[in-house]
This record gives C-alpha cells, sequence and structure tokens, in this order.
C-alpha cells in the first residue's frame, strides 16, 4: 500500500487509520515468528540478564531488595510458582564457587548470553523497517552490535532504579496520604503511579526505535510509537497477569511450566513491541519523517512495501 508522501501534522482524527493501515502491515511482517525467535533467546538469556541487573542495580539500591522486588515483579506477571522457580535460578547461579579462568569464561558466556535477546530485536525491528545490514558491513559490526546490546542492558539497569525509587517514594506519599489525608485524594497517587510506570516503559521503547536499528528515524515518530506501545505493554501486562492467574497455562507442562511462562510473555510482549514498530513505520511514512539506513545498512529491496 502507497502511503501518502505529502507532509503534514498529526491529529488525534488521523489516528483511526494509522491503526489500520499499521495492523494490516504488521500482520503481513509475519510477527508471531518473529516474536517467537525472540522469546526463545529471552528465555536463554534470562540468567545472564537478571545476574546483570541484580548486580549493576543490587551495588547501588542493594542486592536484597533489588532481589525481592524482582521477585514481586515476576510474581505479578507470571505467578507465585513461576516467581518461586526464578528467584531459585538467580541464587543457584550466584551461589556457584568457580575457579578463576572459569569465572573469567563465565562472564563471557553471561555477556554474550545476556545480549542475544536484544540482538535479535534489532534484526526484527530491521526486518519490520525494511532495512538490511549491507553486505559490505565490516566484521566489527558484529562486535559493536553486541556491544550497544549491552549498552541497552544498562540502560534497562537505570531505567530500573529510577523506577524502584520513585516507587519508593510514591509507597511512602501513599502510606502518608492514608493515614493523615482523605482517601479521595489516594487516588491521585494511584494516578500517578500510572502515569511514571508508562513514561519509564515510553523511554526505554523510543530508546529502542532510536538506537538499536540500523536505521535513522526521527524522534517525533520515535515518541509516537513508544508511547503507543507502553500504552498496550501496560494493558497487556495487566491482561496476562490475570490469564496467568486465572488459567495457569503453566501447569500443564510441570517443572517446565517456568519457562512455558517466559515463552508466552515474552512472546506476547513482542507482538506489542513489533507492533508499535511497525506504528512507528507507518507514521514515520504518513507524515514524510522517512526511516533511512544507517551508514551500515541499506534498503531491504526484497521487502514488500507497506
Amino acid at each position: 500500500m502507497e502511503e501518502n508522501k505529502i507532509p503534514q501534522k498529526f491529529k488525534i482524527v488521523h489516528l483511526p487509520s494509522l491503526l489500520v493501515a499499521t495492523y494490516k502491515a504488521w500482520m503481513s511482517d509475519n510477527p508471531f515468528r518473529l516474536s517467537a525467535i525472540v522469546a526463545y533467546y529471552a528465555v536463554l538469556s534470562l540468567p545472564a540478564l537478571l545476574v546483570i541487573l541484580l548486580n549493576s542495580v543490587g551495588a547501588i539500591w542493594g542486592t536484597e531488595v533489588v532481589q525481592g522486588k524482582l521477585t514481586d515483579e515476576f510474581s505479578m506477571a507470571l505467578g507465585q510458582d513461576a516467581s518461586i522457580a526464578i528467584e531459585g535460578m538467580i541464587r543457584e547461579t550466584q551461589n556457584q564457587k568457580k575457579s578463576t579462568i572459569a569465572t573469567l569464561l563465565g562472564i563471557a558466556v553471561v555477556l554474550y548470553g545476556a545480549t542475544g535477546v536484544f540482538y535479535q530485536l534489532k534484526i526484527s525491528l530491521n526486518n519490520i523497517w525494511q532495512i538490511r545490514e549491507s553486505p559490505n558491513a565490516p566484521w566489527k559490526k558484529i562486535v559493536l552490535d553486541r556491544v550497544q546490546s549491552f549498552v541497552f542492558i544498562l540502560v534497562i539497569a537505570f531505567l530500573l532504579l529510577v523506577s524502584f525509587m520513585l516507587t519508593a517514594v510514591l509507597t511512602l506519599l501513599t502510606e502518608f496520604i492514608s493515614s493523615h489525608l482523605p482517601d479521595s485524594v489516594l487516588y491521585i497517587a494511584y494516578f500517578l503511579d500510572i502515569v511514571i510506570s508508562i513514561g519509564v516503559i515510553t523511554l526505554l521503547f523510543a530508546l529502542m526505535f532510536k538506537y538499536l536499528p540500523d536505521a535513522q528515524v526521527q524522534w517525533k515518530s520515535v515518541w509516537a510509537g513508544a508511547f503507543l506501545t507502553a500504552i498496550l505493554f501496560v494493558l497487556g501486562k495487566f491482561l496476562l497477569s490475570l490469564y496467568f492467574g486465572q488459567a495457569e497455562p503453566g501447569s500443564t507442562y510441570g517443572a517446565a511450566g517456568t519457562v512455558v511462562l517466559v515463552l508466552l510473555w515474552v512472546s506476547y510482549s513482542s507482538l506489542l513491541l513489533f507492533f508499535g514498530a511497525r506504528f512507528t513505520f507507518v507514521f514515520a511514512q504518513r507524515f514524510g519523517h522517512e526511516i533511512v539506513p544507517s551508514a551500515i545498512a541499506e534498503k531491504d529491496t526484497g521487502a514488500n512495501s507497506k
């Protein structure tokens, strides 16, 4: 489908047609295959990701506090059983005693494994935005891609720390309000909690869309796609927690239930991420903010024009 190339200013009345165009293009991207690939690498990367996040954020906030908060997040998202299993995974990984050589090799494996999921996200976003790596790209690009992926892990760690700190402040505020002020004021604190969550998630997706793919895209399109993705993510997270709590899909698989739940959660979340990425592409085309390949990439001429 040929998009209107005449630049125009976005208005809220444009949103329905943008969403329809996004859905049609998103379905042609084969998002279920892409999300399954990311989910597979997410499971492989999970132990390494957790160790890096726990140690980096824990160095400032306190390891036990961060582990407790992460456990609470997993419990709300995946259920109590999965949360306990993941907590045990973290504990076993940290308690292993190794020689110096084994430790160094372990660090290398952790870094490589933790960056795998972001590397696959990069490839998927390139695919959605009809961009591919140039055949003449230097071999150093592979190393740089891994370094860039690790930087994103550190960015997540920083945003996680900020989120924890803001949540702690809001918790204290909520306790004060419940003790000294009318209950009606309490809803303001709940609203602020939602706004902060959406704001932090929007920032994360914006950084992904801006810097992860091999593309140059204007911030206006980035923020539009990131905000929509954050809204969908928060809503999807709530619905998935209800589904996992009521249906308990992991119980059918016994000991492998935790792995299945993580696969499902990441797969569904990736579908929303890819929808947001496709919305960013459609938005950019519709309003004249063309997404162009970076210096080490090129247009994928084999991709369908959407």
